[in-house]
Parts: structure tokens; sequence; C-alpha cells
């Protein structure tokens, strides 16, 4: 279903642990739309002065915005839109950022709640490519390691569909059939979204039974550039359980209703080896939120374990950040003794 505001198209699902999405359209009229921009429309006193051309927050000293670009130079992130200073700075998540800036563009977005939505839908994988070359650039641009890439696609659990060339993430359920899919868009119009009919409890993920441990992310990007961090130490990355949360995980606000995403949970009752459980969560609002509540439900029947990023937003940021630096310290201090 689809609703038309000021000729954008935006559909979002809310419910249960379905990843909003934002169709292109819309996340490209956001994004026309820069940080020193919306923080005039919003918040002028926010801003200061540093020079001509250059402002920096009250709020945060080294965040500098200039020539239609910010920094933040004290956590080592950056970005170009509204949309990633919200995400990053703010700890908002996309569709919120995405739907905030529009308000401010004078676009009123829409939301479609879960009873509009067919939870019998059939899961049907998107359509593949014939061949991977645009995804496969996609994931090295964000700094995967090639071999990784190509063990996936190997696997099936990764492959370019079309028309869109978008990256689809795979998740299969014990019997290797595929239950779960997550596209991700590859372009300049960034978009994400999971297949309809997708089965949260089976997320993309990189498991082996041989191990005790289990390291949860918000996604498949982050997932696979720790183990791309992991292999830059020399560490074997197909010897542990790396599992994506399918994006954020919002808890209930009600301490009595919160548990952990049905991911976790499934994986746990079908891997009773599993002991220790780390978490690399994103250095924003939501993903500290979901490190409280995980650690609190989580434990004390497992050991688990905040590891999040020394710098940056989130795994991925970090693994940018490290190739451009050639900084194996930092890498340590990430993955060291999670094995």
């Amino acid at each position: 279903m689809y609703i038309c505001i000021n000729r954008l198209f935006i559909i979002i699902l809310k419910g249960g642990d379905n990843i909003p999405f934002v169709l292109p359209e819309a996340i490209k009229k956001a994004n026309e739309m820069d940080v020193l921009t919306y923080l005039m429309k919003t918040d002028p006193l926010e801003l200061v002065r540093v020079t001509s051309g250059i402002y920096s927050t009250k709020t945060h000293d080294s965040l500098k915005i200039s020539n239609g670009k910010w920094m933040w130079w004290s956590r080592g992130i950056g970005g170009k839109t509204a949309v990633d200073y919200l995400c990053k700075v703010k700890g908002m998540n996309f569709t919120d950022a995405v739907t905030t800036v529009l308000k401010v563009s004078n676009v009123t977005p829409a939301f479609i709640t879960n009873n509009t939505i067919d939870k019998k839908r059939p899961f049907i994988l998107p359509r593949a490519s014939p061949n991977n070359d645009t995804a496969v650039g996609y994931l090295e641009q964000r700094g995967i390691a090639k071999n990784i890439i190509l063990w996936c696609i190997e696997k099936g659990i990764i492959y370019e569909s079309i028309p869109r060339n978008a990256v689809v993430f795979v998740g299969n359920d014990e019997f290797g059939i595929p239950r779960y899919a997550n596209v991700r868009g590859t372009g300049k119009v960034k978009f994400f979204c999971d297949s309809a009919g997708s089965d949260k409890r089976y997320s993309f993920r990189l498991i082996t039974r041989n191990s005790s441990s289990l390291h949860l992310f918000e996604g498949a990007i982050d997932l696979l550039s720790y183990a791309t961090l992991m292999q830059m130490q020399g560490q074997n990355w197909r010897g542990t359980n790396l599992v994506s949360l399918s994006g954020v995980y919002r808890p209930s606000s009600k301490k009595e209703f919160q548990k952990p995403p049905v991911v976790v949970t499934n994986f746990l009752e079908n891997n009773k080896k599993i002991r220790k459980i780390y978490l690399h969560l994103d250095n924003d609002y939501a993903g500290k939120t979901a490190t409280d509540v995980l650690i609190k439900t989580l434990t004390p029947q497992y050991k688990v374990i905040n590891k999040p990023v020394p710098l940056g937003k989130d795994v991925n940021d970090f693994l940018l950040f490290t190739i451009q630096n050639s900084n194996e310290r930092s890498i340590d201090a990430l993955c060291q003794s999670t094995m």
C-alpha cells in the first residue's frame, strides 16, 4: 500500500519487529537538506559561528559545519545531510530522522500501521541479477573484505537483486532453507527493507556449532564489518556466531514487557552451547537503550559483555576509520578477547 503526500510516496511498516521502510523518493527529498539549513530552521540558537562559513554547535564544540558537510572531530564521525546528523549525533533511527526532516520541509509523513498489513504473506526472495558485480563493489566500498563477500555469495546468503541492483542479505533456518531477506540499496538513493513474509527469527547471520559465544549487531553491514576486523587481526571469523538483529531493537518502555528480540531467543533456544553474548550495537541513544535492556534480560543466564566501538557510530564506521588510518591498536580494542 502506498500513500501519496506532496508527490512523495512513503511507506512505513510498524508493529512487531518489522524494520521501517521509507521509499527512495522520500529519502531523496529528505537528503536534499543539509545540517546547517536544518539547524537554522529548527534550532538557530544551537549554532555558533566560528569563522566565515564555519559553524560549531553549543552542545558539541568539536562538531564543525562547513561547505554543506559536518564533522564531529572528537568522535571521528561526520556526514553531509541533516538525516546523517539526526542519526549519528541525535541518536534517531533512520525512519524518524527522514520523517523529521520531511516535516521541516513541509512534507507531512504518513504511517501505515500493522493492521493494514497481511501477516500471512508468503516469503519470496527478490529476483536475482545475472551477476553480483554491483553488490560486491558496494560492499567493498563499505570496507568489507572481498573474500568474506565471495564466501557469502557462494553460500547463497548474499546476492544482487534486480531491477534496482540492491544487495540482498538472506537468513536461513536450521535446515538451510531461506526464511528471511533484507534488501539494501546500492545507488545514490539509499533504502533498506525486509522482503515480504520474512521471518525475523532467522535474520542474516554467520554461525558455527563449535563456539559458545554469540555476537549481536544491529545490521548485516556491521556484522560483516566485524568479520573483516577479525580477519585483519588474524582471527577466524568463521569460528564464532555473528547474528544481526535486523535493525534497531526497540524494547518496550514498560519493564515488565521487556524481552530480547525474537531472533535472539530463537537462536539461544536452538544453540544451548552459548555461554557468552557480546553486544556490538550502535553508539547512539537507541543502541545504548537496547544494550541496557539486553543486558538486563539476558543476565544472569548468560555472561553478557557490552563491546561498542571505541570510535564512530557503529562497527562499519570504525572499520572504515581503521582502514583509513591503519590503526591496529584500535582494532585490538574491539576484537581482543571476544572469542
